[in-house]
């Protein structure tokens, strides 16, 4: 049994494959009380998924587990590709194939990579610790193996849509709440599915919610950055 360091939670799992390599950067001692056990199930995933690789129902199965222990602990998982820059982490989020990835790699073209760090790439771990958000990397990151193991304070959240002009503004009303909804895993379990409401609740009333409406382009990078973090003007 291997023990891990995830989102400031101790983490017992015994695992293989690529959960396995990507949870090596999160390892720690051994821990007698773990605050997390995961027990993956995998085969569940595989009589959903024949078509999976074991190796990909592991991966599946043991981030599921986690997911479900981490709202005990006041934390979600949030589908999106989070960025920290000058020591604040920016999330961006929106349905698969909007350009999420995309964006966060133009911070790292504009800024540099030196100053802008992917933190996760799919599913970084958002955690509420002493009436603040906090961003952790996971190993669970989608299907490129990109997440780091540091943690930063959540600075805003941006919701993209992609469109011809670079413009970001505050988001908020219902058809925030829907997106980001889409955006987190919804248990099955009535108890766990009411935590998640009380947690998103939180986290849209402490955390500044965006629309980025936005190209390709590099400008793209520096519009977000100058209106989720303040900033009168960007290098």
């Amino acid at each position: 049994m291997s023990y891990y360091r995830i989102a400031d939670l101790t983490v017992q799992m015994d695992t293989y494959g690529r959960t396995k390599e990507q949870a090596a950067l999160y390892a720690c001692p051994p821990c007698p009380n773990p605050d997390i056990r995961i027990q993956s199930e995998p085969e569940r995933v595989k009589a959903a998924y024949p078509r999976l690789s074991d190796e990909e129902c592991e991966y599946l199965a043991s981030g599921s587990s986690f997911y479900r222990q981490l709202l005990d602990f006041d934390g979600m998982m949030l589908h999106s590709s989070a960025v920290i820059m000058d020591g604040k982490a920016y999330l961006f989020t929106a349905d698969s194939g909007t350009g999420k990835s995309t964006h966060t790699r133009l911070w790292q073209q504009v800024f540099g990579d030196d100053r802008a760090r992917i933190l996760n790439d799919d599913k970084p771990a958002v955690r509420l610790v002493d009436g603040v958000w906090y961003a952790y990397g996971t190993p669970w990151s989608g299907k490129a193996p990109t997440s780091t193991n540091a943690c930063a304070s959540v600075a805003g959240i941006a919701i993209i849509e992609r469109a011809p002009e670079n413009s970001i503004h505050p988001a908020g009303g219902l058809e925030t709440v829907q997106m980001l909804l889409r955006q987190v895993n919804k248990p099955n379990d009535p108890r766990l599915r009411g935590r998640v409401l009380e947690l998103l609740d939180d986290l849209m009333t402490r955390v500044p919610v965006w629309k980025l409406q936005c190209n390709m382009d590099p400008e793209a990078a520096r519009v977000a950055y100058a209106a989720m973090s303040g900033a009168i003007g960007c290098e």
